[in-house]
């Protein structure tokens, strides 16, 4: 069972991020807001907006954007599983990235040597 500390009245929102380990420091969480990347019902947000229960918060990290409903505010930073109670992740799932293909290989390299074209033929799967 987690135990959580009483809900504030009101939360920054890069406070709330930091809080539930969205980012590993609070002023990365500034720095995203400031940069743009973090969305609060749909529109930027900037890092002293603050949040109500029933937000929808929306981050863009690491290519990708993730989605997070407010269930609960809080200031200071908790646990993982406890943070996890603070909100709903609506985000969909990542796409399934391609299989690899044959390498490609840097623009000017010059013909490939006798070694790289028996490893291109091996992936191709000709055995010639």
């Amino acid at each position: 069972m987690t135990i959580l500390p009483s809900s504030p009245a009101s939360v920054r929102i890069d406070a709330w991020l930091w809080a539930i380990r969205a980012y590993k420091t609070r002023s990365s969480a500034t720095a995203s807001c400031r940069a743009g990347h973090v969305r609060l019902n749909g529109s930027p947000a900037k890092a002293s907006a603050t949040l109500v229960t029933g937000d929808t918060v929306t981050v863009r990290m690491s290519g990708f954007e993730r989605t997070l409903e407010v269930r609960r505010l809080i200031a200071k930073r908790v646990g993982a599983e406890a943070a996890s109670h603070c909100f709903t992740d609506h985000t969909p799932p990542r796409p399934v990235a391609p299989a690899l293909g044959l390498p490609q290989r840097d623009r000017g390299a010059g013909r490939p040597t006798k070694k790289d074209r028996r490893e291109m033929e091996r992936l191709k799967g000709s055995a010639t």
